[in-house]
């Protein structure tokens, strides 16, 4: 098989080629001039014998490699020293990516053709390992029927509109067709935000429903005022309402997920359908009482021609409509583990030494935060070489993977900016509880973080504290009702670390 080489050569070790970082408040932008090169070559890779390691094949006298980095495109590169002992870079890209377990399935329902980007974006993560066998051909014929769905509606639309006068007038079907077209594609442009965000934010629902259900609704209160708007501005209804749709489209696809994951938190019988008709029950009784009021609200003397009084009575409304959201969302109470509520356990466990229970921390969850912004700041997925950058020292990669040969992760504290800071690099093999040790270490860190230069002995004593107390961290968590199987802390897939080679 194939594959392109390329070799880097820095001059010093580990200059980032990531060059800006943002953090919380601030833009810190380093600028180096370039000091490597790069050899792009074909080569095939040398026929290995059964049991041979492929870093053998490379001969006495090459290059010491000190680990792999796997990227999830297939790339991989190795960290290893020169004939000066200094610490280099061996850039391998491969033409044909070979994941044993996910190719073997992907074949099987012959999917080998189509682009990983497109997998990524219409299949679930993990396929088809993460659903059940029934699901691609179920989805492949669920296509075609929605297709047919959406011909039949778009059929009706220009019969509907005919029948309420659109070209009524004309004597002809034709301005009821173009009525038709125009409003469809006003459907068509909302449908593309659902698109989208099943596409690419498929993965959040279930670690963060409560939030996502909440955004689904502000935005959905922007699409309203794109609505509103109409009536101002009669001569751009078309666009106007285009954006409204387009922003209620991305509301729903928001809504839709979040709220399947909640009904299946409140079926704890396995009881999902019945969960889910009961909530339609509850949903329609509510709609039917809000036509009621709305149009007795329409019916009020002067109110639909007071533009002014309509849309502030809709605001006042929608802002009550938000409060009461929030407010049913807050008593969810998850039993299951986020990285938000992950925070909160763990910080209590490094301060107080207890974990509160799943009413308390739900409670007082702040679930429209977002990760970047709390403290302390945690990055995982980082490169090895973006995780040291700034030190350029061999010792300290040997020391790091020393230090961390008995986890699955490799944590180190960024001391380039002020605010404490952490990388977090995953290793291959590594699951939800290693993320949950890295958060529990980063805590420890940061309150017992004393900004001296020297970090490793401060890294040394956090993870005995945490081989020391983490047992016990875990045993609260089960005993105040924490479900331990259902951790939905995400392990990064761009990035892994392989140190199974000599150090």
């Amino acid at each position: 098989m194939s594959c392109t080489l390329r070799l880097s050569f820095p001059t010093h070790a580990f200059e980032s080629s990531r060059k800006t970082r943002s953090t919380g408040r601030a833009t810190q932008t380093q600028t180096q001039s370039p000091r490597h090169f790069h050899i792009l070559c074909l080569a095939s890779k040398p026929k290995l014998e059964e049991g041979e390691d492929a870093d053998h094949v490379r001969g006495e006298g090459q290059p010491q490699v000190i680990l792999v980095e796997r990227y999830g495109n297939g790339t991989t590169k190795r960290y290893f020293l020169d004939e000066e002992s200094q610490l280099q870079t061996f850039l391998e890209e491969h033409s044909l990516v070979t994941n044993g377990f996910q190719d073997l399935h992907a074949s099987d329902t012959g999917l080998l053709w189509l682009p990983e980007t497109v997998k990524d974006f219409i299949l679930p993560a993990g396929f088809p390992g993460s659903v059940s066998d029934d699901y691609f051909q179920y989805m492949l014929l669920q296509f075609p029927t929605n297709v047919t769905a959406w011909i039949c509606h778009t059929l009706v639309t220009s019969s509907l509109l005919k029948a309420v006068g659109v070209g009524s007038f004309s004597g002809t079907t034709a301005a009821a067709s173009a009525a038709a077209i125009r409003w469809v594609s006003k459907d068509g442009l909302g449908a593309v935000g659902r698109l989208l965000i099943g596409g690419w934010f498929g993965n959040l629902f279930d670690d963060d429903p409560k939030q996502w259900r909440m955004y689904a609704d502000f935005i959905g209160s922007a699409g309203s005022i794109f609505d509103l708007s109409t009536a101002l501005y009669p001569a751009y209804f078309l666009p106007l309402a285009s954006l409204g749709n387009l922003a209620k489209a991305v509301a729903r696809g928001l809504k839709d997920p979040s709220n399947r994951v909640i009904q299946n938190h409140f079926a704890i019988s396995g009881n999902l359908g019945e969960v889910a008709a009961k909530e339609e029950v509850w949903e329609v009784a509510a709609q039917l009482l809000g036509l009621a009021l709305g149009i007795l609200i329409l019916e009020t003397p002067g109110l639909v021609k007071a533009y002014p009084v309509l849309v502030l009575t809709w605001m006042s409304m929608r802002l009550l409509h938000l409060w009461l959201r929030y407010q049913s969302l807050s008593v969810l109470q998850f039993d299951t583990i986020n990285l938000k509520r992950a925070r909160m356990l763990v910080k209590s466990h490094v301060l107080h030494a207890t974990v509160p229970g799943c009413v308390a921390c739900n409670r007082e969850e702040k679930f429209l935060s977002w990760q970047r912004f709390m403290k302390p700041r945690i990055t995982f997925g980082v490169s090895l070489e973006e995780m040291v950058v700034g030190t350029k020292s061999v010792s300290t990669v040997k020391a790091l993977l020393k230090l961390y040969a008995n986890e699955q992760y490799i944590l180190f504290v960024n001391q380039l900016y002020g605010d404490f800071e952490v990388f977090v690099s995953f290793k291959v093999g590594a699951t939800s509880m290693s993320v949950l040790r890295s958060v529990w270490q980063t805590y420890w860190l940061h309150e017992n973080w004393d900004n001296s230069d020297n970090v490793f002995p401060q890294l040394a004593q956090s993870i005995l504290q945490m081989e020391d107390r983490f047992e016990d961290f875990i045993e609260q968590l089960n005993r105040a009702g924490w479900d331990m199987h259902k951790i939905n802390l995400r392990v990064p897939k761009d990035i892994t670390i392989d140190d199974s080679g000599p150090v």
